[in-house]
């Protein structure tokens, strides 16, 4: 069965694989003793310590391991803002960052700080100069920024270097979360802090890194103990951190080939995918995104039933659609970028993906969104296209009650009636679900209809579609 969600937890590499199994017998004693057992695992340790900090590209002693990415997140900014306190207590971060980040931003303003969210353009990307504006027009003094390497959803690079230039120049820490891109290459750029995620690499769960460069204010708020310079207390996971270590070289000396190979299958499922199925959406940047991943949105789809079909097909994808089972409100990424959110797909594939498993799935994937279509009753493209359809006796103005239906019902709905006014006339969309205020626009922007705003009804909110077409 193909595994295409390779963004949320990469299958574990042969070779972590192996390091996992050595290390169970030699890793096992406390590296920090003294005796023959401790020392030998204090040795593995050091090594591992060592292969990954030069993945990262920083000293060893700047590198502790922590038992998750999100962990290394929460510490890292909970560190730097505790180090850094006298010089402010603004945090600067990007609205598309990953919910760990955006978690412990949350968590900041409830402890009396300040946030500032920079906005990102339709590809998902932080524009040039944004980070210096947010340093610049900040309420208060920055004590950190943070700005993702690559986003988890839609793939596009951020401008990481010229961001931690804009910071450096305002002497504030840049914080890079780095669990996407890692196993890809170096981060460039003068950043201060940096955080990733084995097992986004192909390494074991368990593990994350956490590096902050010398020279940046930084203070544990947790209680300390002697292990991981005093920044990840507790027992270190040392099996699992070999394995990390040595999956990421590992990936790392495959990672040039492997992503010239993965970027064109990639490039195929974006070009491909909106030829074969209509009204789609292929969201991200084109051109500076990861290699493996891309995304796409589909009109009239509900993505739970989605996700399903291509489950039944064999196929493991992701989605950030409100509507699936997991979430309620459209993803923050796709709300941020201001793009269809229904019937998202989101495609990672992991190193040593077939050639032949994409074929298929763009084989399988125009039936699955057609049938689920069909079971919703979404309009067909020939029916609004089909220029000997009799006109209907327009009425200048509709209103559409879709209280208490939830993607994709309401854009089915407004998509439906649309024809029943005449060009200039104002179709209404009363709708209460969140996904609405994201969907309508961007139906508006895929089918040239002019969006017309939203306005608090008793009930919802009203949503005002212009026909212009």
């Amino acid at each position: 069965m193909p595994y295409f969600d390779a963004a949320s937890s990469a299958p574990l590499h042969p070779v972590a694989r192996q390091a996992l199994l050595a290390a169970l017998d030699e890793g096992w004693a406390d590296p920090s003793r003294l005796y023959r057992e401790g020392r030998r695992a204090r040795l593995l340790l050091d090594a591992a310590r060592e292969a990954a900090a030069e993945a990262v590209e920083c000293r060893p002693d700047e590198l502790v391991f922590t038992p998750s990415g999100t962990r290394a997140v929460h510490d890292g900014i909970a560190g730097a803002l505790a180090g850094r306190r006298r010089a402010g207590r603004h945090l600067i971060v990007s609205a598309v960052e990953h919910s760990s980040v955006l978690h412990a931003a949350a968590a900041h303003e409830a402890d009396g700080g300040t946030v500032t969210e920079v906005p990102v353009d339709r590809t998902g990307r932080v524009a040039p100069g944004a980070y210096a504006a947010a340093l610049r027009d900040a309420p208060g003094g920055v004590a950190l920024a943070c700005l993702q390497s690559a986003n988890h959803e839609v793939g596009t690079l951020q401008p990481v270097a010229e961001a931690a230039e804009e910071c450096a120049a305002a002497d504030v820490p840049l914080l890079v979360d780095a669990a996407q891109s890692l196993g890809w290459g170096p981060t460039e750029g003068n950043w201060s802090l940096l955080t990733a995620s084995a097992h986004k690499w192909g390494g074991p769960a368990g593990v994350g890194l956490l590096a902050v460069r010398k020279g940046v204010r930084f203070r544990a708020v947790q209680p300390a103990d002697e292990r991981e310079s005093g920044r990840s207390p507790g027992f270190e996971n040392l099996p699992a951190i070999v394995a990390a270590a040595a999956s990421l070289r590992a990936v790392r000396a495959e990672a040039a080939a492997e992503a010239e190979r993965l970027r064109g299958l990639v490039e195929r499922i974006r070009a491909r995918v909106p030829e074969l199925v209509p009204d789609v959406e292929v969201v991200g940047d084109p051109e500076r995104r990861l290699p493996h991943l891309v995304t796409f949105s589909c009109l009239y789809v509900d993505g739970e039933a989605l996700l399903h079909e291509l489950d039944r097909a064999e196929f493991s994808v992701s989605s950030g659609s409100s509507c699936t089972s997991s979430t309620l409100t459209p993803s923050h990424v796709l709300r941020a970028m201001g793009v269809l959110s229904e019937g998202n797909v989101r495609v990672s594939l992991p190193p040593g993906t077939a050639e032949a498993d994409v074929d298929r799935f763009l084989e399988v994937l125009p039936g699955v969104v057609a049938g689920v279509r069909e079971r919703l009753g979404a309009p067909k493209p020939a029916e609004a296209a089909d220029p000997a359809a009799p006109e209907p006796e327009p009425e200048p103005e509709l209103v559409v009650d879709s209280l208490g239906k939830r993607c994709p019902i309401p854009v089915i709905e407004l998509a439906k009636v649309i024809g029943e006014v005449p060009v200039g006339g104002v179709v209404t969309v009363l709708s209460d679900d969140e996904a609405a205020r994201l969907d309508i626009p961007a139906w508006c922007e895929m089918r040239g209809q002019t969006y017309e705003g939203e306005r608090p009804a008793e009930r919802g909110v009203a949503y005002r579609v212009r026909r212009r077409a």
